[in-house]
């Protein structure tokens, strides 16, 4: 048998062991020892993820985590953030961008914090407990842990937190911790999380410190000092760098935290993240050896091919978790549906609806992400991607109403009334600047399908995401990054009072956001506390195809991991998280 041969067959095993349980055991075939800590083993791991259903055979590759020679400790590390004008808050309450918990995840610590291969690792939490039921969770937390300010960390701190974070008058993250229905302190450095029911997710996704956010845990006396608006800007947390400079529009610069207490990281003096908007400047940045690293959002498609080519950069790519759509504001006049609680068949008579799904079936995913990403994309039907494992449908581009049909997109259109697009109003399509030639190529497509006219507007991240949460747009590009959970997709975007729904709408004018649908509501409702898999990937699969062939939005693909960096820059496998930008672990030469 070949080396090739051997790792699939260990591929294979590891995936049929990890399944190998009894979906109504609450510890899912794991011992209490196995589900304790000071870290989860790798078996368990397994098991959790093929519970909770996000176990992908990406996760089973041998030889992942091996890092490279360690350079030098020491020195300032220079990054360009791509696609942001500025960053504007590192609250975790308010965070609601993916480049936003990419930086406070190296200024915060939370009880738990997941590697490169996705295992629970403890942060704060130095070891646990996890009763035979699989409902409660005794944390026992780290001692001699200082804030960046001076402050003790203790148990009260995590109270704290999961006070601020179950408010959602104080969070937008509150649905994350939906399922705990008790916190206790125990003692200064003890806490018992009970849980309503069993959740394979809770380790890796309710306490996980970045893209969970709601018990990212945050400095009480820092709050009370400096007001929640400069929190924002300067935030204290425990982790292993602090913040000494945040100016909107110019960045931020992160030093070294000493007391740290982990003392063997970080390696770095000093980080400087600089927003950077447009490809061009964020290329010619990083060529010139002005910046040395980049985070933020997606590396602009068209500078991929170009990166790989330069020998002084190196550019790694893995499958991220994510969404990307068009979304359909449906309060505007020729696109309105003021009730989506309707049978789909009744739906399809309504003029609104029929010009929302005929915007739907006339995008050529294939030949976008073909023209705009240049390959680098998968085709998306709804919010649940392929690094989410078995939950992923792949078969949702054929059973989607939003299926490429060009031929019905124009019938639709025709029976709405604007046969081959005449008489239909122009639309405009909202992107970033660094977005554009996406807005053109989406652009072109409808005009060669449906013959109407999409003006593609530019404008800067903050500014749209102010006018789209109050609903103020025709058409925009966007969606989400770092869902590791089928949550991160549902919970988030798809339920009636998700937090990104139109949450500063004028509420008597709309009673919701771009989409509400009370199957769906009812579906997430339901999966979010269920812990059998299949019954929690039959709910999954139910509420994200109701919201594709309902026209939540048009959906549009799902991105890939880029990541790209100076040869200077020795960022070691053990710190590769999709989505994420840990520094603590980094060198330079």
């Amino acid at each position: 048998m070949s080396d090739t041969d051997d790792k699939q067959h260990s591929i294979e095993n590891s995936w049929k062991e990890a399944h190998d349980f009894d979906p109504k055991d609450p510890l899912f075939g794991l011992t209490r020892s196995e589900m304790s800590g000071p870290s989860l083993s790798r078996r368990a791991t397994l098991r959790l993820l093929a519970a909770g259903g996000a176990l992908t055979m990406a996760h089973l590759i041998p030889g992942v985590g091996a890092s490279r020679i360690a350079h030098a400790a020491g020195g300032t590390l220079r990054c360009g953030w791509s696609g942001v004008a500025e960053i504007v808050t590192l609250d975790p309450a308010r965070i609601n961008q993916v480049l936003q918990f990419q930086v406070a995840s190296n200024i915060y610590s939370g009880l738990m914090h997941i590697d490169a291969d996705l295992v629970s690792q403890g942060d704060l939490a130095e070891s646990w407990e996890v009763s035979d039921d699989g409902t409660v969770y005794t944390f026992k937390l780290r001692e001699g842990v200082t804030f960046h300010n001076g402050d003790a960390f203790n148990a009260d701190d995590v109270l704290f937190t999961f006070n601020r974070s179950k408010d959602p008058e104080q969070t937008i993250h509150s649905k994350v911790i939906a399922n705990v229905a008790n916190l206790e302190k125990l003692n200064d450095f003890e806490v018992r999380f009970t849980l309503n029911k069993p959740q394979a997710s809770f380790l890796p996704k309710a306490l996980e410190r970045a893209s969970g956010r709601a018990m990212t845990i945050v400095s009480r006396g820092a709050l009370e000092s400096m007001g929640v608006s400069q929190y924002g800007l300067t935030p204290v947390g425990t982790g292993p760098f602090k913040v000494v400079e945040h100016q909107l529009g110019q960045g931020v610069v992160l030093e070294k935290f000493d007391n740290y207490f982990d003392p063997e990281r970080p390696k770095l003096d000093k980080i400087i993240i600089k927003p950077i908007d447009g490809p061009e400047p964020l290329a010619a940045a990083i060529q010139a050896g002005d910046i040395q690293y980049i985070g933020g959002n997606p590396v602009p498609a068209q500078l991929v091919e170009r990166f790989q080519k330069d020998p002084d950069l190196t550019v790694d790519i893995k499958p991220a978790p994510g969404f990307q759509s068009i979304w359909i504001n449906p309060w505007r006049e020729v696109m309105m549906v003021p009730d989506f609680n309707k049978p789909l068949e009744e739906l399809k008579k309504e003029k609104g609806f029929m010009v929302r799904l005929a915007l739907a079936k006339a995008m050529d995913r294939e030949l976008f992400v073909a023209q705009a990403l240049f390959g680098n994309g998968v085709p998306a039907y709804g919010t649940i991607n392929p690094a989410m494992g078995f939950y992923y449908d792949e078969n949702i581009s054929n059973t989607s109403e939003q299926a490429f049909d060009p031929e019905g997109a124009k019938a639709l259109l025709a029976a709405a009334g604007y046969p081959d697009g005449k008489g239909f109003p122009e639309l405009e399509l909202v992107t970033t600047p660094s977005q554009k030639r996406y807005g053109l190529v989406i652009s072109n497509i409808y005009k060669q399908v449906l013959g109407i006219s999409v003006k593609v507007v530019t404008m800067e991240f903050s500014v749209q995401i102010e006018n789209f949460n109050k609903m103020d747009f025709d058409l925009r590009l966007g969606g989400s990054g770092g869902d590791y959970d089928p949550d991160d997709g549902l919970v988030d975007w798809m339920i009636t009072d998700s937090k990104f729904n139109g949450p500063t709408r004028d509420k008597a004018k709309h009673p919701f956001g771009f989409f509400s649908e009370s199957e769906v509501d009812a579906a997430i409702t339901e999966e979010t506390v269920t812990a059998d898999p299949e019954a929690r990937k039959a709910l999954v699969q139910k509420a994200n195809l109701i919201s594709s062939n309902k026209v939540a939005c048009a959906f549009l693909y799902h991105p890939v991991d880029v990541q790209v960096y100076n040869n200077s820059v020795n960022y070691p496998a053990e710190s590769r998280i999709p989505g994420l930008h840990d520094f603590d672990r980094v060198t330079l030469s």
